[in-house]
């Protein structure tokens, strides 16, 4: 059951609504030698579509606590357009992992490419910058039960391991 502010009733959300979508012109001073976007300034776009993710999900400032995975996939050139696109797979008690993938355009001939896939984890902090627990995910599709699944089991299997360190 909905509520008008596109909740679930019991405070949770689907990862649709959690999608955001980020677009960047990239520009000469994002650039390297090859006169491509350099990827430190790519996991900076992901990092800020990620978090922005998390904070419409949790509601509160989040921080960055890993970056599991990042693919560079394709080089992305100055005057191309970036859209990245963002959204949670998995939901713990305070912390959240989102999907993030990197499409570039070339504008002139239209021609799309999938540059960059990308894995963070975020942890949702009060105004003191302590954890905080966080809404339930409501997973919907076959993909996303299966993301949330995956990932509830990686994270099962971190913590005995963690616990028998």
């Amino acid at each position: 059951m909905k509520t008008n502010d596109n909740k679930l009733s019991d405070g949770s959300k689907t990862p649709e609504q959690t999608i955001v979508i980020k677009t960047e012109l990239i520009l000469p001073a994002m650039a390297n030698l090859m006169n491509s976007l350099q990827g430190g300034q790519m996991m900076h776009f992901m990092d800020i579509a990620g978090a922005l993710t998390c904070r419409k999900h949790a509601g509160y400032e989040v921080a960055t606590v890993a970056v599991d995975k990042i693919e560079f996939r394709h080089p992305v050139q100055v005057g191309e357009v970036i859209t990245i696109t963002s959204k949670l797979i998995w939901v713990g008690r305070t912390s959240m992992k989102v999907k993030i993938n990197a499409v570039s355009e070339n504008l002139k001939s239209g021609e799309t490419k999938m540059t960059n896939t990308a894995f963070f984890t975020y942890v949702a902090l009060d105004d003191n910058g302590h954890p905080v627990s966080v809404p339930r995910l409501c997973p919907q599709t076959e993909e996303e039960k299966n993301a949330f699944n995956s990932e509830q089991r990686a994270y099962d299997a971190q913590k005995v391991t963690n616990a028998d360190a």
